[in-house]
């Protein structure tokens, strides 16, 4: 895609650097336009001026999307197996645990995809082009190559065009560029270096951007999907690749199917050779194989993240993707673009001074009478005047201001002239780009003294506007000249030998609330960066502003000469990144992730779009562009960094809490899978039915339902939550052997103790066996949920102790009630519930000890 855009951008170039008489030629029209029977020749070759949109999934699509997930795929075969071999309880039990996860994936999914989609219909816009001759107004998706169009104030550009001719034309392509300040388009006075990108040549204009103020006339050169912005929307509704959620969670797969892979031949082998019961061993391995399997994590997963959507949309926030919540809460690096997101996005008056830099008033006053007099289209910083003065509620020191003329502004002078009489003397004042005014100065004011311009004073003003625009800003000047004479009448040519009063300094200035915002992201252990297609002094300013440590700065000239490799060397410490078009922002996150981090994204322009598509978890807001919010994950409805502290922490939680089901079911099942293997070469009988596993698994397993509704501890949501494969493994394989080796301490106990060692007494040990199990296993979860001292440091929340205590009192209730004679548990004399306690408290303190032993030694736990 890169390299297309690239080739793509080279074209439109070599289109620009044509003469108008090549041009011609080569689109095959001329100044009268296309005729009607060529532009419908041309529609059907190039088809309509349209880009690809993301349609909204259907309810299918999303049903299908939700079968998928692996676990949910392990069910299936399962219960297809239990199905086939006539295992009519354990294919109900995965059946109903399957329709349950993909129902709470597919409600949730559904909603956001039709609140995202509720808005989509846009109003028809139209183009005014020039065919035989003669304008007339059409819809833009008939626009085609080699059209003449009109341009004028409010047109959107409909399609990649070259300028023929200007009069005062300003664009906004801040969208497309993510340029603060309105551009300047016009034609070259020179031809542009080959080197320079084609969307800052002065006369190319770009399908997606508008014209603020100005006429002009431009042939089309591109349309559709051939466009720089049908280039990004192809990015944008491409497939979102793998994000950290996806990954983890298939290496996470990978390990528990290789896992039952392994051991559902072994559990059945061993157990047909030492039983000789060939059908009630496969029944036994299946039901192992269930068992070690987390049947419930599909189910978790989606209910956290159900969760995580419900509380973060109380916060003014639209999940669209639910995997971005768990990556919101994974997410180490930020990438955001600047204007709007950690700036105001509006320019703002900061400083009035004299020429040697201290503040002035009288700046200020002729600058107002500038702006207010000025009939032409009062751009952003006539505006920001204007509302600085007022707000100071100053009053001009003049008695009678009546309006004489007006030298307009226009691309050559850069410069804007407006003539007054002012108490019986005419005043022309001046403002304007300041290499321009220094031309047509040759005084300056200095504390209300008029001297002459010398080289030394030029030197001290040069350093000052260096000063002023190494602070991000943006300078213009104002110079009057007093009665130039008595006609009423001014031309151009009045512009000459002025007197310069002093400079006006304007800045898009950083949100109040961004800096605290930021700081609370980087307490968190998340790195914020910042991508801008703006001016790299005036991103600086800001980021220095907001408490972002810059580190060096890299252009979008300086990417595009370095290799994926040498750019992986400079972004960990580089911080701000401008000029940059939006290949470049996506191209950035993919080496970040290369490097190992997950990366978010926020910003709405349509230039953010293909980052957006490319990070981890793309965050926009309500106010984009379309193609924008197709691009991205999560949509705020509120323009503001404040928010995703909030989204960060719910997602470290949805995290946490799912890492705790996989930890203590992994860590659990493995154990108990090693204390079968062990029952299963000594006893004589099975250590438990299938159906009382598939029952214990069951009990257990609604248990955990209430996970997401847990608390998690102030410390594991300081730094990004990853998964970590080895830590999950080295976990379950540690902690795993504390729970066989009390198995295995119940086995000796019911076989010598209590005489269960027999095949007629095998319904009392396995009863037996079947309440340590169940309690150990639904205990074992207040002890793994936190690093600190189960139940007295930390305690889990009241749905969790709920549900604990109703898997306890479930299990009790079906072994010392009749019902237990439908499951074939057998009744336990009274000396089974001493050694019951003894060996769950022995079991429970020696799980707390190796717990803060196994934290001790890697220094993680959940």
């Amino acid at each position: 895609m890169l390299k297309k855009t690239l080739t793509k951008d080279m074209e439109l170039k070599k289109l620009a650097l044509m003469s108008e008489r090549e041009l011609l030629m080569y689109l095959r029209t001329s100044t009268a336009g296309l005729s009607e029977a060529d532009a419908k020749e041309r529609l059907e070759e190039y088809g309509p001026n349209l880009v690809n949109a993301q349609k909204p999934r259907t309810g299918w699509q999303i049903i299908l999307g939700a079968l998928k997930d692996p676990f949910v795929l392990v069910l299936l075969l399962l219960m297809i197996v239990s199905g086939l071999t006539g295992d009519v309880e354990g294919m109900l039990v995965m059946g109903g645990m399957v329709i349950a996860s993909v129902v709470i994936t597919f409600v949730q999914e559904y909603r956001s995809e039709k609140a995202s989609f509720a808005l989509k219909e846009m109003i028809e816009n139209t183009a005014t082009v020039i065919r035989s001759g003669v304008p007339r107004e059409i819809s833009m998706d008939e626009v085609v190559p080699g059209d003449l169009i009109t341009l004028a104030t409010g047109d959107m550009i409909p399609a990649d065009a070259l300028l023929l001719w200007t009069n005062d034309l300003f664009v906004n392509q801040a969208s497309l560029t993510g340029e603060s300040l309105p551009v300047e388009k016009g034609l070259r006075q020179t031809e542009a270096e080959t080197a320079q990108a084609a969307v800052d040549f002065p006369d190319l204009v770009f399908m997606g951007t508008d014209v603020l103020s100005g006429q002009g006339q431009a042939i089309i050169l591109k349309t559709g999907q051939n466009t720089f912005f049908g280039d990004i929307a192809h990015t944008a509704t491409e497939k979102r690749g793998a994000t950290a959620f996806d990954t983890g969670l298939k290496k996470v797969s990978k390990l528990l199917l290789s896992l039952v892979l392994v051991l559902f031949p072994v559990v059945f082998l061993l157990n047909g050779f030492t039983k000789g019961d060939w059908g009630g061993a496969f029944f036994f391995a299946i039901a192992v194989a269930v068992g070690l399997t987390p049947e419930m994590l599909p189910m978790i997963v989606t209910s956290n993240l159900a969760k995580g959507a419900l509380n973060l949309s109380r916060h003014q926030v639209i999940v669209k993707e639910l995997p971005a919540i768990q990556n919101l809460g994974g997410m180490d690096i930020l990438c955001t673009d600047k204007t709007g997101t950690i700036t105001e996005d509006r320019v703002v008056l900061v400083e009035h001074l004299d020429p040697l830099g201290e503040v002035n008033q009288q700046v200020l006053q002729l600058a107002y009478l500038n702006s207010h007099y000025q009939t032409g289209w009062k751009n952003v910083m006539d505006v920001a005047v204007i509302e600085y003065f007022q707000k100071q509620n100053q009053s001009l020191p003049y008695q009678e201001i009546v309006k004489i003329d007006e030298l307009p502004f226009d691309f050559s002078r850069r410069r804007l002239s407006v003539i007054l009489q002012v108490d019986g003397h005419q005043l022309m004042i001046t403002k304007g780009a300041v290499e321009e005014m220094a031309d047509v100065c040759k005084y300056v004011e200095i504390a209300g003294q008029v001297q002459l311009l010398t080289p030394a004073l030029k030197e001290t003003m040069g350093r000052l506007n260096q000063e002023l625009n190494e602070q991000g800003m943006r300078v213009i000047a104002v110079a009057v000249k007093r009665d130039a004479h008595k006609d009423a009448t001014y031309t151009v040519a009045d512009e000459n030998d002025l007197t310069l009063i002093g400079y006006m300094a304007f800045l898009d200035p950083a949100k109040a609330s961004a800096a605290s915002a930021l700081a609370a992201l980087k307490d968190h252990g998340v790195t914020v960066k910042v991508l801008t297609g703006d001016n790299p002094f005036v991103a600086k300013k800001v980021c220095s502003d907001v408490g972002i440590a810059v580190g060096g700065i890299l252009l979008g000239s300086d990417i595009e000469a370095l290799s994926d490799e040498e750019l992986a060397a400079k972004v960990g410490k580089t911080h701000l990144y401008a000029k940059l078009n939006p290949m470049q922002k996506a191209r950035l996150i993919g080496v970040m992730q290369q490097k190992g981090h997950t990366v978010g994204f926020m910003g709405d322009g349509i230039n953010d779009a293909p980052a957006l598509r490319k990070a981890d978890v793309g965050i926009s807001v309500d106010t984009a562009a379309d193609i924008t919010k197709d691009a991205s994950s999560i949509i705020l409805l509120e323009k503001s960094l404040q928010v995703l502290e909030t989204g960060v922490i719910e997602g470290r939680k949805v995290f946490f809490n799912m890492m705790k089901y996989i930890k203590i079911t992994l860590s659990s099942n493995f154990g108990n899978v090693f204390s079968i293997l062990a029952a299963s070469a000594f006893l004589p009988f099975l250590p438990m039915v299938s159906l009382q596993l598939l029952l214990q698994n069951l009990i257990y397993d609604f248990a955990q339902l209430t996970i997401p509704w847990d608390h998690v501890d102030e410390e594991e949501l300081r730094q990004p939550a990853s998964w970590q494969i080895k830590d999950i493994f080295r976990f379950t394989v540690a902690i795993g052997p504390v729970s066989s080796l009390f198995d295995i301490l119940t086995y000796l106990v019911m076989w010598f103790a209590l005489g269960a060692n027999t095949v007629a007494t095998a319904g009392l040990f396995q009863t037996g066996w079947f309440l340590v199990g169940l309690t150990t296993q639904t205990l074992v979860v207040h002890l793994i949920r936190t690093r600190k001292l189960s139940f007295i440091q930390s305690r889990a929340s009241w749905p969790v102790l709920l549900a604990s205590g109703g898997a306890l009192a479930a299990g009790f209730l079906l072994v010392l009630t009749p019902l237990g004679q439908f499951f074939d548990f057998s009744r336990l004399p009274g000396a089974y519930f001493g050694w019951f306690f003894l060996i769950v408290a022995s079991y429970l303190v020696t799980l707390e000890a190796v717990k803060h032993v196994y934290i001790r030694k890697t220094g993680s736990w959940l």
